[in-house]
């Protein structure tokens, strides 16, 4: 392996290649910051990424010509340079990411990727996130990796030989945390409304956000849960602590908890490390969904932006705008409604910060639909569970105006009419 510096390695790069950057919490910022620093003497460098977290410096608007950032998943921290269309958006489903690199679909010239100091037997470890990462180290022309100790040892798929790599950069810096608070009453009720649907044995999907922790928080008295998931954070550790969470009944990785990439907080980077009960994989096995299906109970606990009273969800934009993408809801509200028992959830708050319905009687113009209306099983608000599967779109539009903020529900009733008049008398 050849142990260089950033300037050194990062003149590899040149104009118009097509560069990966490693995922979410694992971002190699100092190879990141080093890149930026040669702008001048580039342009035309496309620059592909799922959810990144921390700085990207690459989009500010003083780079445009040099850097393009391509996004299979927004972050806040890309949202304004696609905006401003310094970036763009890949809409695909989470589980296929890996194939447009595998498959030479986008063929990448360099990877920059974050792992752990190399063990004895001359393997690293990518830490954090694993997702599409893997298919990018084997595809691309160059490898350049920040060896940074703060990267957390994790077991699986994150294994990679030091002779898959090029060349190597010793950099430590904290890796991002995130942390979402004490959760709202609103959350917690939610989290109260969706633990209720939980049952004991049940393999768990959820997100990261204060929904998903609020469930997790209300989780502490089931028994023999089970974790197969995209993305974890804090909140399973004291599940794992009190005995609630054991993947007991899992039939596939028993007793293991499954992801493929992970953020929160320092305690839950020294959670993961070295601990043989966490195995990060591949995103394509992780999201496949004749996986997901094979364990038991399957809860997939997802969200939206809004849905309409039919059911239809939207999820990676506000109208016309991208907000976020379609990730890997569908693998999961799939793999759940195939899973025997399985249960599909989509939780959201009944309403926006500026108390705006996100149920809504039509999605707004330019909204994507990320889960059709015949995926969408379960839909939970503060206001209770409504139920979707099997019923007609007036039964839909009846059961989803109980669970809206009853200061929306009069109007909402009247839109359901005047769209649906044709199939019942009334509605209210």
């Amino acid at each position: 392996m050849l142990i260089t510096t950033a300037e050194e390695a990062l003149k590899l790069v040149k104009s118009a290649d097509k560069i990966f950057v490693h995922s979410v919490a694992a971002v190699p910022h100092h190879l990141i910051n080093t890149l930026v620093k040669r702008a001048d003497s580039l342009k035309n460098i496309e620059i592909y990424h799922l959810h990144t977290e921390g700085e990207a410096p690459y989009t500010k608007p003083e780079y445009a010509g040099v850097f393009h950032t391509n996004a299979f998943f927004i972050a806040s921290n890309t949202r304004k340079a696609i905006a401003e269309g310094r970036g763009s958006y890949i809409p695909i489903f989470l589980s296929e990411i890996p194939k447009l690199f595998s498959q030479n679909i986008i063929k990448l010239n360099v990877a920059l990727i974050s792992v752990s100091t190399p063990d004895k037997s001359g393997f690293c470890s990518l830490g954090t996130s694993v997702d599409a990462t893997l298919a990018a180290i084997d595809s691309a022309d160059i490898v350049i990796a920040q060896i940074n100790k703060y990267v957390p040892r994790t077991l699986g798929d994150s294994q990679v030989h030091t002779s898959r790599i090029n060349y190597f950069v010793p950099f430590d810096e904290p890796l991002h945390e995130v942390s979402w608070g004490e959760p709202t009453l609103e959350h917690q009720q939610i989290g109260n409304h969706v633990a209720s649907l939980v049952e004991d044995g049940a393999t768990l999907q959820m997100g990261i956000g204060s929904i998903p922790n609020a469930v997790l928080a209300a989780l502490e008295h089931h028994k023999d849960l089970g974790i197969h998931t995209e993305m974890f954070s804090d909140g399973i550790i004291p599940l794992v602590e009190k005995g609630v969470i054991t993947g007991k009944y899992k039939k596939r990785n028993r007793g293991k908890i499954i992801s493929t990439f992970l953020c929160g907080s320092r305690k839950l980077y020294d959670f993961v490390d070295d601990n043989p009960l966490v195995t990060m994989m591949r995103v394509d096995y992780v999201n496949d969904t004749s996986i997901i299906r094979q364990n038991p109970k399957v809860t997939a606990i997802n969200s939206a932006i809004e849905i309409d009273i039919t059911g239809q969800v939207c999820a990676d934009s506000i109208g016309y705008n991208m907000y976020s993408g379609v990730g890997g809801q569908m693998d999961f509200i799939r793999g759940a409604a195939l899973s025997e028992g399985g249960k599909p959830i989509i939780a959201l708050n009944a309403t926006t910060g500026k108390g705006l319905s996100k149920i809504v009687s039509h999605l707004k113009e330019g909204a994507g639909v990320v889960t059709t209306r015949a995926n969408v099983h379960y839909v939970v608000t503060e206001f209770g569970i409504a139920y979707l599967f099997g019923k007609t779109l007036v039964e839909r539009a009846k059961e989803l105006i109980k669970v809206a903020h009853p200061d929306h529900q009069e109007e909402l009733a009247k839109a359901a009419y005047e769209r649906l008049k044709h199939q019942y008398s009334s509605i209210i």
